[in-house]
């Protein structure tokens, strides 16, 4: 049972939640006979069914029934949905923070946070589709005169593809899961989800499962609109992505993983989009001003970065490259300091944590590469570890390009801004790249930033790059292998372009028109329909 504490000017009392296991399928709680247990950091374990494929085709099956009322629903029925999902999941904020905090050993501030985030990010998305730019709307009107041919009235806007599939993330139990950004997005666009749970943290994927529900029944959505499969195999995790009713899928995981069912969805008879997130190391580039005038606070900064949440953010800052001279000697020592008193942390599983000692142990392998700082880790628990080595080894180690998941640092030493910019070409694509740059570092900068444009999604100067704003001009995507679709993101609200698609209507009558389409649809802009 978890229990939490609530206070209040008049009383004090205990609330509790008995997770009963279940997967919800188009408004029903259905059981499996295959089981697992949860294996939290504290408190007890719990039982929860494991998705069959016979339950993955009921919910896909419900989803497909749901999308031909709810794909053609308003965008003022489809926000409603959204700001009810996150009043529930509030109505729940005494529980939830508490027992993603005992299944994953996050902390509970961090929780209380990303629950913040994830209401937050659901109410963006609702004013967001009510704003109606999303649909890219456009017009040509109708040229019957025109020589030598006339043009025909031309309407575009952008459709829901239809049922999507999402699976949840280890590492985010709330803004990365089961009411999540892919949640969110699919939903915005009018898409009906059928959501595959994480292991990892169970409970928190269920009580807010409850949540969705509870909106969905008070609002008298289409039950088939989510469906959650809680504790999905790998059998149920692929038929769900080969089931024809889905036509996109949202993930958030590892390289092996996501590359799996990418391959999956291409080999589908009908092959559909994965929008897959999958990792990346998120190289820093410190210039050499930048390292002479602020090595010792840049290193600190990164350190913290580093270890934060023990290192388990895609965009956690893994490598850094310096340029040998005044200052680098200043960043080592303090990277290494700030590391040193930092205590190991829990991971968010134990095969979390064993993946973690694994890479590390390949990057101590390469020759050429040395330890500066190691502590010994736990069975589920993670410590710092910082290598360094030359620009050389590095170009000639494609394994050292490859991301560790946890607190573990790589410094490439460079013995000149040449080997820098070959440095920065050899990258595969990132998630992020960052640049540390003060004024005599511009003409490097400037010959840097064209290509680290084109490695990574998002460019940053003087900061570091975990922590990601929901907002509208956020990309969180880049080149493989940081995600299978370099033009889309899967935070903030461009992400709601992933699951739409553009349909032309020639000659339509009006009043066959989607509504958004009519002349007389609201916060149309003028210029789109005359």
């Amino acid at each position: 049972m978890f229990v939490c504490r609530r206070h209040s000017s008049q009383k004090m009392g205990t609330m509790s939640y008995t997770p009963h296991g279940k997967h919800l399928v188009a408004g029903e709680w259905l059981s499996s006979e295959a089981t697992t247990m949860s294996n939290p950091t504290s408190g007890s374990g719990y039982r929860f069914s494991s998705g069959t494929p016979s339950q993955v085709s009921a919910a896909c099956d419900a989803a497909e029934e749901a999308f031909w009322i709810y794909g053609y629903s308003s965008r003022e029925e489809r926000a409603a949905f959204l700001i009810a999902m996150a009043d529930e999941i509030e109505a729940r904020s005494d529980l939830i923070p508490h027992i993603g905090a005992a299944e994953t050993g996050l902390p509970f501030a961090r929780l209380v946070n990303e629950l913040g985030r994830t209401t937050g990010q659901l109410r963006l998305f609702a004013r967001h589709i009510l704003k109606g730019d999303y649909l890219d709307r456009r017009y040509d009107e109708a040229l019957p005169e025109r020589k030598p041919l006339p043009r025909p009235d031309l309407r575009m806007v952008q459709r829901p593809i239809g049922p999507v599939a999402v699976f949840g993330a280890s590492n985010f139990p709330l803004a990365f899961s089961t009411a999540g950004g892919d949640t969110a997005a699919a939903l915005a666009a009018g898409c009906p989800v059928v959501f595959n749970g994480h292991s990892a943290h169970p409970g928190t994927g269920e009580i807010v499962a409850e949540a969705i529900d509870a909106a969905r029944r008070k609002l008298g959505v289409h039950p088939g609109v989510f469906s959650f499969i809680q504790c999905g195999t790998h059998e149920s995790g692929a038929a769900l992505v080969q089931n024809p009713n889905i036509k996109a899928v949202g993930f958030t995981g590892s390289l092996r993983g996501g590359r799996a069912l990418f391959n999956l969805c291409a080999a589908r008879p009908e092959p559909i989009p994965f929008f897959g997130e999958l990792g990346s190391v998120n190289p820093v580039f410190v210039l050499p001003e930048a390292l002479r005038v602020r090595g010792n606070a840049i290193g600190a900064s990164w350190a913290e970065s580093l270890v934060i949440g023990a290192g388990q953010f895609c965009t956690n800052p893994g490598i850094t490259f310096v340029r040998e001279g005044e200052g680098s000697e200043a960043f080592m020592r303090s990277v290494s300091e700030k590391l040193s008193v930092t205590a190991p942390q829990v991971m968010l599983t134990t095969g979390i944590a064993k993946a973690y000692r694994d890479g590390r142990d390949r990057i101590a392998s390469v020759p050429g590469v040395r330890e500066v700082f190691g502590q010994r880790c736990g069975d589920r628990l993670a410590a710092p570890f910082l290598f360094e080595t030359s620009a050389e080894v590095w170009l000639e180690n494609r394994a050292l390009g490859e991301e560790v998941f946890g607190p573990l640092g790589l410094v490439v030493r460079v013995r000149d801004s040449d080997v820098m910019l070959t440095a920065a070409k050899r990258l595969e694509g990132q998630l992020t790249a960052t640049v540390h740059l003060e004024a005599d570092d511009l003409e490097l900068g400037s010959k840097l930033l064209p290509i680290l444009e084109r490695k990574a999604g998002r460019v940053l100067a003087n900061g570091f790059p975990t922590g990601v704003e929901v907002a509208d001009a956020m990309v969180h995507g880049g080149p493989y292998p940081a995600s299978t679709n370099f033009g889309a993101t899967s935070v903030g609200t461009l992400s709601i372009r992933r699951f739409l698609r553009p349909v032309c209507y020639q000659n339509i009558p009006e009043a066959l028109l989607p509504a958004d389409l009519r002349s007389s649809a609201p916060n149309t802009p003028a210029r789109a329909i005359q």
